[in-house]
């Protein structure tokens, strides 16, 4: 190989693009040792659709969370020229590109990949949109579709904790079907987001066996079977044979390569590798230099997701799934997670911030978050007399459940803001810690905690989650896990590397032991998890249900409002 040879293989590059909650996030990263050269951000401009519907203003119901997809295709349009741009590379230099999405995002489209939202007959229809994973309002369906395979003893069920959450594919459908059965009819795929744009990327539809696994029930190489299906709803029965594809592509392998029509997005060469689709929280293992078995990854951001791989198969009460391969090939894939932890904090600034705070946090030069946490840690541990329990957006894992909510025990006339924001940060360090017990006491022992997301930049926060889990905790070298992760299976997917733990091992980056437990304050944590692990089991397991007998109240007095408004609509119309 001559200098100029080894130059050119120098300066390769491919593009990861992360899909996240609110925006997407496209980084240039440099094949021969990881570097990340740029990196552009593009927020969606519809975010999450959760109120009102933007084409007619109709409001939607409770636990709804939709998103629009030409908020997809305008990340390519933007963030990733704008990537390039900060990366001051050639773009001819790029060799391929990847993405990582949020999951279960599905959406339903026709036959040439058309979001059926996109369409003017159905631009009207809420079903006809991407439900995000943070869509709940098929508890009603998840509730029956676990039922049912718990009664007929479905194999499939244990490799799920024993229940299939509202916020996946299956339950997610069969919603469009039972409520809005015209939208279910036109739809030709049930699509994944992940997959989705992919297939906009390279004009090929190649579904990922990540969210196939994790998301769609695929165990073997199987979904449920027809009389499943049929005993759910005689509607549904053909769902798996028209409208999932059962054959996923692998990861780090090439869906396809880039059409005319995405490179005039991009900006990017035609015909440079796409690599199949992968979930966020899945992607950044690579990007942690996590692939040994026992290295759990805590994505923490908007919600956690904890993933990790291990070297055998056994069930976990309450997780996500365990898929063979699902993460790294040779592995079993594990998943679970909490469904609110970013957005909790966020709920609480926005709705239970007095404005004095606010104020004093701007005269500061510090946002509300880093001033509630100034405040809320200047007292020692458990001196606030709080416990609480982080369910506002119900219970990924180990409950499995969207009808739980959020609970703070303690409060008086003394409790102050930022004490309740420190409750609500070791809540989810306890939520953290009762899923790593509960791998560890089925035979998954957690042998090494890593954090990626946006929230270990907060330096507080993670010391309080070591403290509370009694265990180092390493952080991941980059600030952008999935984009890095989706960067490596790009290289992978374009030949640069032959597989993606080779790639990983160049490409990844992690600090060992950032974090270590403070003796005396994790003693004090184990204290207040015992109260937490009460209030857990009291209202998760059947001692007390108010939490869903509050849910159901509140679905049948907005159902009745909107009744009472729709009559007089009639009446006055």
């Amino acid at each position: 190989m001559t200098m100029a040879d080894a130059n050119a293989l120098d300066e390769r590059c491919v593009i990861g693009i992360d899909y996240g909650t609110l925006s997407g996030r496209a980084v240039v990263v440099r094949v021969s040792d990881g570097a990340e050269l740029g990196t552009a951000v593009h927020d969606y401009r519809h975010g999450v659709i959760d109120e009102v519907l933007p084409s007619t203003g109709e409001r939607l119901p409770p636990e709804w969370a939709l998103q629009h997809p030409t908020d997809y295709i305008e990340v390519l349009q933007l963030a990733v020229p704008g990537a390039i741009a900060a990366a001051g590379i050639d773009p001819s230099n790029v060799i391929g590109i990847a993405t990582a999405f949020t999951a279960s995002t599905p959406l339903p489209v026709a036959a040439d990949g058309t979001p059926l939202c996109l369409l003017a007959r159905f631009a009207d229809r809420p079903h006809a949109y991407p439900k995000l994973w943070k869509h709940h309002a098929a508890q009603g369906q998840a509730d029956r579709i676990n039922a049912l395979a718990r009664a007929r003893d479905e194999p499939w069920l244990g490799r799920y904790g024993g229940f299939i959450s509202s916020e996946w594919e299956f339950p997610k459908a069969l919603q469009v079907l039972e409520d809005d059965p015209v939208v279910y009819a036109a739809t030709a795929r049930w699509i994944e987001a992940a997959d989705w744009i992919v297939w906009q990327l390279c004009g090929e539809y190649r579904r990922n066996p990540t969210t196939a696994g994790y998301k769609g029930i695929l165990q073997g190489g199987r979904y449920p079977d027809e009389d499943f299906l049929t005993a759910l709803n005689p509607d549904f029965a053909d769902f798996t044979a028209t409208r999932l594809d059962a054959v996923p592509g692998a990861l780090g392998s090439a869906a396809g390569r880039l059409t005319e029509e995405a490179a005039a997005w991009t900006g990017l060469p035609v015909g440079i590798a796409v690599a199949v689709g992968n979930v966020d929280a899945h992607v950044t293992v690579p990007a942690a230099k996590a692939a040994e078995a026992g290295r759990m990854v805590a994505i923490m951001g908007t919600s956690t997701c904890h993933v990790m791989n291990g070297d055998h198969l056994a069930e976990v009460p309450g997780m996500c799934g365990v898929v063979d391969g699902g993460i790294t090939t040779g592995y079993w894939g594990y998943e679970a997670g909490q469904s609110g932890v970013g957005d909790l904090l966020g709920w609480f600034v926005e709705n239970g911030v007095p404005a004095g705070i606010v104020a004093e946090a701007a005269e500061a030069g510090r946002t509300v978050h880093e001033q509630l946490t100034e405040l809320g840690w200047a007292e020692p541990v458990g001196a606030h007399g709080l416990v609480a329990l982080d369910w506002h957006g119900g219970n990924r894992s180990v409950l499995v459940s969207a009808e739980l909510s959020g609970l703070i025990v303690g409060q008086t006339l003394a409790t102050r803001p930022e004490q309740i924001y420190r409750a609500l940060v070791e809540a989810t360090a306890f939520g953290t810690r009762k899923i790593v017990e509960t791998f560890s006491a089925s035979g998954v022992p957690v042998m090494e905690f890593i954090a990626a997301g946006g929230l270990i930049k907060n330096r507080r926060l993670m010391q309080t989650y070591s403290d509370v889990l009694g265990m180092p905790i390493s952080v991941i070298g980059s600030e952008q896990g999935p984009a890095l992760g989706a960067a490596i299976h790009a290289a992978v997917a374009a030949g640069a590397y032959p597989d993606v733990i080779a790639a990983s091992e160049v490409m990844g980056s992690l600090n060992s032991a950032v974090y270590t437990p403070n003796a005396l304050d994790a003693a004090i944590y184990d204290r207040l998890y015992a109260e937490y692990e009460l209030l857990h089991d009291h209202f998760g397991r059947g001692g007390n249900d108010v939490m869903r007998r509050l849910k159901a109240l509140r679905r049948e007095r907005v159902a009745a409002q909107a009744e009472a408004a729709e009559r007089l609509e009639e009446v006055q119309a």
